[in-house]
C-alpha cells in the first residue's frame, strides 16, 4: 500500500515545503528531499542530462522551448537557454564541454557551449529529432528521428549531418555501448533493437524483442552486459542479455514507462513513467531483481541520478500550478 511521505522543508525560499501532489514512495528505498521551483509555464518537460564534473543538470522544457540549467550543488536554477523549439532530447557530453538539444519544432539539433551556456550551432536533425547518443571514437552524434523512421548522424567537430540511416520503423531511444563501441536503437513499431556501427554508419544487426510493445526507453548497463528496455504500450520492462542478444527477463512497471537511469555504485535502476510511478530494480551478478514501485509525482516520466550523492531528479510540469524539480534520495 502506498503511503504519503511528509515533505522535507528546504533550506531557503527556493524550496516548496508542501504541495497537493506529494510523493508516495510505497516500497521504494527513497525519501523526498525538496521541490525546487523551475522557471516558465506549467508545461511538459522531456529528457534531462547531467554533467557531474560541473554539477550541472540540463533539463529540456519542451512546452517552453528552452533548456533549463540547474546547479546541483547550490540547488538552484542558474540559466535558461531559449530558442530551442519544442525541445525534446538533451545530452551533455562533458569531454567536449558541449550540450546537444533536439529542437523538434524546427527539426534541428542545437549545440550549446557549456562554458558560456550559449547556442553555437544548429544542424538538420531529421523529421522529428528526439533522443540522442554520442559515439566518442567516431566523434559522431546519433539522433533518433522518431516519425522519420531513421537515425540521423551528425559529425560533431563540423556540426554537419553526414548520414541518414533507415530503420524502417518508428524510432525510440538511442544509447551508446562502450563495450562494443556501437549504438543501439529501439525500433518500436518493429519490436526490435537495431545495432549500428558508428565507423560505417550502417546497421549491423537487428534483435527481435519478444514481449515488447512500444519499446521506447533504453538503458545499457555495460559492466553487467545487459540492456533494460521500457515498453510504453504494455507497461513492461524487458531485460536483454547483450552477450546472447536474447530476452532473459520481463517485469511489470508503472504506466507508460519512458526514461531510465542507473546508479552504478548502488547498482539500482530507475524506470520513470508518465503515470507518475517510478519502478526500481537491483542490477547485480545474480541478475535483475525488482525492488518495488512508488508514486513520485504527476507525469514523473524523466529521471537522472547522481552517482556520487545518489540523489535523483524528476522535473514535474505541474505541482500546485507551477513546474518544479523534485529531488529524491535514498533512505
Amino acid at each position: 500500500m502506498l503511503f504519503a511521505l511528509a515533505l522535507a522543508a528546504g533550506s531557503g525560499a527556493a524550496s516548496i515545503a508542501q504541495g497537493l501532489d506529494e510523493a508516495a514512495t510505497g516500497n521504494l528505498p527513497l525519501k523526498h528531499v525538496e521541490d525546487v521551483p523551475l522557471p516558465g509555464r506549467a508545461s511538459r518537460f522531456d529528457y534531462e542530462s547531467y554533467d557531474p564534473g560541473r554539477h550541472l543538470l540540463f533539463i529540456a522544457h519542451l512546452g517552453d522551448s528552452e533548456v533549463i540549467v540547474f546547479d546541483t550543488l547550490a540547488s538552484r536554477v542558474v540559466a535558461s537557454i531559449p530558442g530551442i523549439s519544442a525541445v525534446h532530447g538533451v545530452l551533455a557530453v562533458p569531454e567536449l564541454s558541449r550540450v546537444f538539444a533536439s529542437a523538434t519544432g524546427t527539426n534541428e539539433v542545437v549545440a550549446i557551449d557549456e562554458h558560456t551556456l550559449r547556442i553555437t550551432a544548429r544542424t538538420p536533425g531529421g523529421i522529428y529529432p528526439d533522443g540522442m547518443a554520442y559515439a566518442p571514437d567516431a566523434r559522431r552524434l546519433f539522433v533518433s528521428d522518431e516519425t522519420g523512421k531513421t537515425e540521423t548522424v551528425i559529425d560533431v567537430p563540423g556540426n554537419r549531418r553526414i548520414a541518414t540511416i533507415p530503420l524502417d520503423g518508428e524510432v525510440g531511444n538511442s544509447q551508446y555501448d562502450p563495450v562494443t563501441r556501437h549504438i543501439f536503437v529501439n525500433v518500436q513499431t518493429r519490436r526490435q533493437l537495431a545495432e549500428i556501427d558508428p565507423a560505417t554508419n550502417t546497421v549491423v544487426s537487428r534483435t527481435d524483442l519478444p514481449g515488447a510493445k512500444g519499446n521506447h526507453g533504453l538503458l545499457i548497463v555495460p559492466e553487467s552486459r545487459i540492456a533494460l528496455i521500457a515498453c510504453e504500450d504494455n507497461d513492461r520492462l524487458l531485460v536483454l542479455d547483450m552477450r546472447a542478444m536474447k530476452i532473459v527477463g520481463a517485469f511489470d512497471v508503472g504506466g507508460a514507462p519512458d526514461v531510465l537511469a542507473f546508479d552504478p555504485a548502488l547498482r539500482m535502476a530507475y524506470v520513470a513513467g508518465e503515470a507518475g510511478v517510478v519502478s526500481m530494480f537491483s542490477v547485480g551478478a545474480p541478475g535483475v531483481r525488482k525492488i518495488g514501485d512508488g508514486r513520485v509525482g504527476p507525469n514523473a516520466h524523466v529521471v537522472t541520478v547522481d552517482a556520487q550523492t545518489h540523489r535523483s531528479w524528476f522535473p514535474l510540469k505541474d505541482v500546485d500550478g507551477r513546474p518544479v524539480l523534485r529531488i529524491m534520495a535514498p533512505r
